[in-house]
């Protein structure tokens, strides 16, 4: 199976430094030298669809701007490029949502990804209304997964659940495709979402015997429920034609972050109640200091940044080998991000790609069609 890479859309603002922002952070926290104009995030959205990526990953909460009205934006700006919309299902009704990607998939035909994000933060939650405890979101979002499915199948759903209620809901018309469900979480509940209701789980980049482990835990757990799941990763990378010019990169953001940011940042993560995040502040705890946790895999973003905390750093050959590495324990999606996005975009999609290709485990999305069409595939720089 060709691996798929996605990239990731900075709606909070951009920066040649790391921009903060989510989890456990308060809003109004994120934000760089590049305001996410919709000029801005076509720039990188085009730059992402010439280079190859499959799609790219839009972030919800209070801190950047809504996923939903970015990305169909956006869509008018491009060809073929996907969009992982990010969204909470505890703050809108299954039947809206699932009416949504119908109508998105209408006028964007194929080129919805939906990523489900229960919510760790329930500060944050209730700022939007959302008054339920961890456990019980997870529950809602089993609710909720399972009307959109029903609904997407052209079923007419009602339900009477513990958080849910709909009656006689219907859509006049379904999302062709369906668009697939990206799902994370490394609590109870959020195993057991993902494995009845996820088509790709997703878990942020932790070493490689920690995501083995999770990998092995959704299977099981998949396949109780008589089903199947892919993984995908999402990581930061910082990829050079050397490996000293990449940690040499590293060490420049790392000289950026103050001791003050960092003591602040690692306060309000500390009250985070996601499994991720704590396992994300596992790995560097909260010091500058035995920040390459494992070979390639750099913790330093996750000291001023909420959410997805590691980097791969290295040259080409060796950002490619740890990929090729998770890709063996069963990863088949990486969703990629730097700093600034445009021009680490170009880094990794000039670098590492082609080398993915020369080993047949990656081919442009846009191949099959410019082949039909000139008898050659895309061109990618090496």
């Amino acid at each position: 199976m060709n691996l798929t890479f996605h990239w990731f859309l900075p709606t909070y603002g951009d920066s040649r430094h790391v921009v903060g922002g989510g989890h456990g952070l308060p809003a109004g926290a994120a934000g760089g030298q590049r305001p996410a104009t919709l000029g801005y995030l076509t720039q990188i959205a085009r730059a992402a669809e010439q280079l190859g990526f499959e799609g790219a990953l839009t972030p919800t909460g209070a801190w950047c701007e809504d996923a939903w009205l970015t990305t169909a934006m956006l869509a008018r700006e491009t060809e073929r490029l996907k969009f992982l919309v990010a969204f909470r299902p505890g703050i809108l009704s299954p039947t809206l949502a699932a009416q949504m990607a119908a109508t998105f998939q209408r006028h964007a035909p194929g080129r919805l990804l939906l990523n489900v994000v229960t919510g760790g933060e329930s500060h944050e939650q209730r700022a939007y209304g959302d008054f339920l405890d961890k456990d019980a979101r997870y529950a809602r979002t089993g609710e909720f997964l399972a009307v959109v499915r029903a609904l997407w199948r052209g079923e007419s759903v009602t339900l009477d659940g513990t958080h849910i209620q709909v009656e006689d809901a219907q859509l006049a018309r379904v999302p062709d495709p369906v668009p697939p469900v990206y799902f994370g979480g490394s609590s109870p509940a959020a195993g057991e979402v993902a494995a009845r209701h996820s088509d790709v789980y997703l878990t942020w980049g932790e070493p490689p015997a920690q995501v083995a482990a999770k990998i092995a835990w959704i299977r099981e757990l998949a396949a109780r429920e008589g089903r199947s799941v892919r993984f995908g990763i999402r990581l930061h990378v910082i990829t050079r034609d050397t490996s000293d010019q990449a940690w040499a990169e590293a060490r420049r953001l790392l000289d950026g972050f103050s001791e003050d940011a960092v003591r602040a940042v690692q306060e309000g993560l500390a009250r985070s109640e996601s499994e991720g995040q704590r396992r994300m502040l596992e790995l560097h705890g909260g010091s500058t200091a035995n920040l390459e946790v494992s070979p390639n895999l750099w913790a330093g973003i996750g000291l001023v940044r909420g959410g997805a905390g590691t980097a791969l750093v290295g040259s080409h050959g060796e950002v490619a080998e740890r990929i090729a590495e998770y890709h063996r324990l069963g990863i088949d999606e990486f969703i990629m991000s730097g700093h600034p996005h445009v021009e680490e975009a170009y880094w990794f999609g000039e670098g590492v790609l082609p080398l993915l290709a020369d080993q047949g485990l990656w081919q442009h999305p846009g191949a099959a069609e410019a082949r039909s069409e000139s008898g050659q595939v895309p061109f990618v720089s090496r």
